[in-house]
């Protein structure tokens, strides 16, 4: 498209970009003033790095936003771009101003409170991991609250039904430890964005111009089966604070709806390194890798603090990304196991480092009440695109980190044999999946029973908990089965489980 004289038609908002270019945080800021305009919604962006006048079509053809006109005097450009297709508009009216995060976070700080004592979670314990389907219209409500056209307390209160359903879920199948399904998140871990000072989820098509390849990345997507346009990054464009709970709210709230010990998830310090840390983006703000691990171990040390005080049984930290680091032979490469889009040093490096960070966060905590769960990803139900290989590389590492739990696969044949977790430290906790929740047909009982009393004979039924390998929808739009299969598979654990209760 030629540059015109003038716009034709007037912004409903408008933003000067300076002289940043799509690589160095233009991006974050067109996303962050987009997001909350209707469809057809103008937005003006004034730039003057010559280097936007290709570069932001392009980001518009990947990410189906029309580019309406653009402008150019001397070094000053002008772009109109419509949030979707013009045709969509019908009014030129301006989205309500979004609330930024530290005014929202001024009008409802999150007090101390006094401690709350945590239930006891009793051997052969059966637990999802985490993540459970979303109805239809709590995913509908997520997008609308991300975009910001729903105000928080809306969205809280949709999401606290859903979080109901989940409870009355766990119920019928007979869990033993408690989790929300984790009905307040996008996805497992890019949630923290949305909780977190200075950060913002961004959608992976907004971030395809800033890889070295893009047509060969957005090919990797689409053969693992990642939805790239439904999928959101969290984007960093300042240091990272934490001024509100991460996830104590969502403990608050399921404490409410049922008495059963309660395990919340947290993405580990690791995971949300890699996930957070692109040089391309975070450099503006932090000058290492390192730098900004050092925020995250802070605020995620400050969130466990609270969990445990607030009455969680076990705070878990996922660490899925350890699995990439040993399993993908993709040294130097960028990869998107489980959202991670950094490059990495190599195993032995990024071993050790994610062992100090994890241990870092769990200073002096109580560790028989925090866990640590990896798996080889669970972004699809097809077990081909996963990745595959036994514990043996990864046994150094956890054994290292001083965790009270390891939740882990195990049914999976990708997982190797359970034999070798005898040689994580005999006085931790071993879970162990017992079903494969990419998989939509149910165990039979029988079968789950013979892994239990493999487990058993293996572990010692004290020291054991049972669960998934993985949860069930790792992303809020990608969900890996139902919620009936869910619950079915939950409960044919608790039905295989019984035999051993009073052996």
């Amino acid at each position: 498209m030629e540059p015109s004289a003038r716009h034709t038609l007037d912004p409903d908002v408008s933003f000067d970009g300076g002289d940043l270019d799509c690589g160095n945080g233009l991006l974050l800021l067109i996303r962050k003033h987009i997001d909350p305009l209707p469809p057809g919604g103008l937005l003006e962006i004034r730039s003057t790095e010559i280097s936007v006048d290709e570069d932001l079509p392009a980001w518009c053809r990947m990410t189906r936003n029309e580019l309406v006109s653009w402008t150019k005097e001397d070094r000053q450009r002008s772009f109109l771009v419509s949030k979707g297709a013009l045709a969509e508009r019908t009014a030129s009216v301006p989205a309500a101003p979004r609330q930024s995060t530290t005014e929202a976070q001024a009008i409802a700080p999150h007090p101390r409170r006094d401690t709350v004592p945590a239930p006891a979670v009793p051997p052969l314990a059966i637990t999802g991991i985490g993540s459970w389907p979303r109805p239809r219209w709590l995913v509908e409500a997520m997008h609308a609250y991300v975009q910001g056209r729903l105000d928080e307390r809306a969205f809280q209160e949709t999401a606290d039904d859903a979080v109901r359903l989940i409870v009355g879920a766990e119920q019928r199948a007979g869990v033993t430890l408690y989790t929300d399904g984790e009905q307040r998140r996008d996805s497992y871990a890019s949630f923290v964005a949305t909780r977190l000072e200075n950060c913002q989820l961004v959608p992976l098509t907004d971030l395809l111009p800033l890889v070295e390849d893009p047509a060969q990345f957005e090919a990797e997507l689409r053969a693992l089966d990642v939805p790239a346009s439904e999928v959101r990054h969290p984007g960093v464009f300042g240091r990272i604070r934490r001024t509100r709970p991460i996830a104590v709210h969502e403990l608050d709230f399921l404490r409410t709806v049922t008495a059963a010990p309660i395990k919340v998830a947290l993405p580990g310090p690791y995971l949300l390194t890699r996930t957070m840390w692109m040089d391309c983006i975070a450099d503006n703000v932090y000058a290492t890798r390192e730098e900004i691990a050092a925020d995250i171990v802070r605020v995620l040390r400050e969130e466990a603090i609270d969990l445990l005080n607030a009455g969680a049984s076990f705070v878990q930290f996922d660490e899925p990304v350890l699995s990439e680091v040993v399993f993908s032979g993709q040294k130097n490469k960028r990869s998107f196991m489980c959202g991670a889009l950094s490059e990495s040093e190599g195993p032995e490096h990024e071993l050790a480092f994610a062992r100090e960070l994890v241990n870092a966060v769990i200073d002096g905590l109580p560790r028989e009440r925090i866990a640590l769960h990896v798996c080889r990803g669970n972004w699809t139900p097809d077990e081909s695109v996963a990745l595959s290989g036994s514990y043996a590389p990864l046994i150094p590492a956890l054994a290292g980190m001083k965790v009270g739990a390891y939740l882990l696969e195990a049914c999976t044949p990708r997982a190797g044999d359970m034999a070798l977790l005898q040689q994580l430290p005999a006085d931790a906790r071993i879970g162990v999946g017992v079903v494969n929740q990419k998989t939509q047909s149910i165990e039979p009982i029988d079968e789950i029973a013979a892994r239990i009393e493999r487990a058993i004979s293996l572990f010692g039924a004290e020291r054991l908990l049972l669960h998934p390998d993985c949860g069930f929808a790792t992303f809020a739009d990608n969900p890996i089965c139902s919620m009936s299969i869910a619950e079915a598979k939950l409960a044919a654990i608790v039905q295989a489980a019984q035999r051993f209760q009073h052996a």
